[in-house]
């Protein structure tokens, strides 16, 4: 049972709803949207520490966050390593691994953790899903504290608007499921645009902002459909939209083909734009291994051909 004290609930509750404004307007939360925190009685309190991963502000009786950092890896790529805390999300485990603070299990981190368990007190989780940039889960619980393996189990909640822990495996499931599809948005998104230098493939727009991560093959396809940066490609929102409606193609050689549709119209400077791309080469990015794979260009390219 949640034994939290009624002012405890109630910072916990502004907490929540800060966060609910911030993803509101923000696909990725940075240090500059954390940073602010959220002010409850008139005081500002943080919603992370900067430098730990375990936080439970002063105000608080019991934790409020955790965090995974994304780490930056000396000439690697970041997203060349998988981390485990994204492996089991995407194996679909029901509950996840969370390294305690150091080797001491009573330390006051480790003991927040385990406070966290005893009494089902909802917290924050922000995963990491590139380095300085964030996902929010919340309600997320303690699921367990081992004291021998030195880690913690995390289960994610069903909806934001509960603060109970899931009730049985299906409701675990369901959550992990949930988890797992923003994630796979959120860490594809990030590593393709990286890949690309924040540019459009098709018109070198340079504001990430703007841009999608295009699947080549949906990503409900079984084999081919995996969030892998070769399986991408970033593009604006009017050319993702050409793209996935076949008016725009990409061969495997990456050269790109306006349908007959488009070419046939004559309706200002915005459609001009997109004809002259006919016949012209994508912009690739810097290393070989992250190029679209020419096997998925080509099954894509199939699906333009019949369209035209």
């Amino acid at each position: 049972m949640d034994r939290t004290s009624p002012d405890d609930a109630l910072v916990r509750e502004a907490a929540f709803e800060q966060v609910r404004r911030l993803i509101e307007t923000h696909d990725q939360l940075t240090a500059a949207e954390l940073k602010p925190g959220f002010v409850f009685g008139g005081q500002r309190i943080p919603l992370v520490n900067p430098q730990r991963g375990i936080f439970k502000p002063q105000q608080m009786r019991f934790l409020l966050s955790i965090k995974t950092v994304f780490p930056r890896v000396g000439g690697k790529i970041w997203y060349d390593d998988q981390r485990e805390v994204h492996r089991q999300i995407f194996d679909g485990d029901e509950t996840i691994d969370y390294a305690f603070m150091g080797q001491n299990p009573d330390a006051a981190d480790n003991r927040w953790l385990r406070e966290a368990y005893e009494n089902n007190v909802a917290i924050i989780y922000f995963l990491g899903i590139a380095p300085g940039r964030y996902q929010a889960f919340f309600p997320t619980f303690i699921a367990g504290w081992d004291r021998e393996t030195l880690k913690a189990r995390v289960t994610f909640g069903i909806a934001p608007a509960t603060l109970e822990p899931p009730a049985d495996r299906l409701e675990r499931r369901y959550a992990v499921r949930m988890v797992k599809q923003r994630l796979h948005q959120a860490t594809f998104r990030e590593a393709v645009i990286t890949a690309y230098d924040g540019r459009c493939a098709l018109s070198g727009l340079p504001e990430p902002l703007l841009l999608d991560a295009a699947h080549i093959i949906a990503d409900g396809h079984e084999l081919l459909g995996q969030p892998v940066v070769t399986n991408g490609i970033p593009l604006s929102k009017i050319h993702h939209a050409a793209f996935d409606a076949h008016l725009i193609g990409i061969d495997p050689d990456f050269r790109m083909h306006v349908s007959g549709r488009l070419l046939s119209q004559n309706d200002g400077p915005m459609l001009d734009a997109l004809k002259a791309l006919n016949g012209l080469k994508i912009r690739l990015p810097h290393r070989p291994k992250d190029q679209p794979d020419r096997d998925r260009l080509a099954q894509r390219f199939a699906l333009y051909r019949r369209a035209a």
